[in-house]
């Protein structure tokens, strides 16, 4: 049995879902979303995207829509 597997959790303190940013390493490729922050220029709360899966589990993860905040 898992427990709270479909738990959501709230938006850290300080970002919106706008801020939410999928970057890409230079050397690697390897791909990474989170909560930008233009103050730090880095990506806070970041997780590892390995497929298009892992980027709509960290949507869900804070109950966001992947196409909100899209321009």
């Amino acid at each position: 049995m898992k427990i709270g597997r479909n738990k959501t959790i709230p938006i850290p303190k300080g970002f919106s879902a706008e801020d939410i940013r999928i970057e890409s390493g230079i050397c690697t490729g390897e791909k990474t979303i989170g909560f930008y922050s233009a103050a730090d220029k880095k990506l806070h709360f970041a997780e590892l995207v390995r497929t298009s899966a892992d980027a709509e589990a960290f949507y869900r993860k804070y109950g966001i829509s992947p196409d909100c905040g899209k321009k």
